[in-house]
């Protein structure tokens, strides 16, 4: 199964279990409201155009409330747990790992880690960090585009690696931070959820004050 795949199944389980009033990393968010946020952005196009175009923002939140209240829990969690339809974008051949991989552990991980006590970080295996650490040397620069300081991302030695730590340099600058951690961490810091991650951030205190306050690139 790909990652991609394995994502949503644990995803879809994990909600099967806490049910749609659990809490959320995603900030305004419980369970349903992101369940529905996955469901329209596989299956209404139209309703999820507000995730890229802020303008239309209003139409994505009310598709959502139309989302959440049009089937009852269990039957939009295994909507969900399917995937995307046959005339949906993300059904093309090739088009699901690259697209959900990510999208999918990082809501996986909104959910696991805003329980309470939250779930503790998960010890996934070597091919999958190698595949989040080629995506940031891919995306690394888009991922902190606007980050107020420099940013190095380092895949320390003892993570599956040998020798020297892997290095990414994702946005220059005069003042830099490094962000340690395992590829799956330091992708859920890109994403914002930088009080939840599992990093070590090296650099003068005010530089790391400014990164974890400040915007990133997604």
């Amino acid at each position: 199964m790909s990652f991609a795949k394995s994502e949503r199944t644990q995803l879809a389980d994990l909600f099967d279990a806490v049910g749609p009033d659990a809490p959320t990393l995603c900030e305004g968010w419980d369970a349903a409201d992101l369940a529905a946020h996955l469901w329209m952005r596989e299956h209404d196009p139209v309703g999820a155009a507000g995730l890229v175009a802020k303008p239309l923002a209003g139409l994505t939140e009310r598709r959502m409330v139309e989302t959440r209240a049009r089937w009852p829990w269990p039957e939009l969690v295994d909507r969900i747990r399917r995937g995307p339809g046959p005339f949906s974008l993300f059904a093309l051949p090739g088009v699901d790992e690259p697209a959900n991989a990510i999208e999918f552990f990082v809501h996986h991980e909104d959910v696991r880690r805003a329980g309470d006590p939250p779930l503790p970080p998960r010890g996934l295996d070597r091919p999958t960090e190698d595949w989040l650490w080629k995506r940031l040397h891919l995306m690394g620069r888009a991922f902190f585009r606007r980050s107020p300081v420099g940013v190095t991302l380092e895949r320390a030695a003892g993570d599956g690696t040998s020798g020297e730590p892997e290095t990414i340099r994702a946005q220059g600058g005069s003042r830099i931070v490094t962000v340690v951690g395992r590829p799956s961490e330091i992708t859920l810091f890109a994403f914002g959820r930088t009080g939840a991650a599992d990093v070590t951030l090296v650099g003068e205190p005010d530089a790391v004050d400014a990164l974890t306050s400040g915007p990133l690139g997604v």
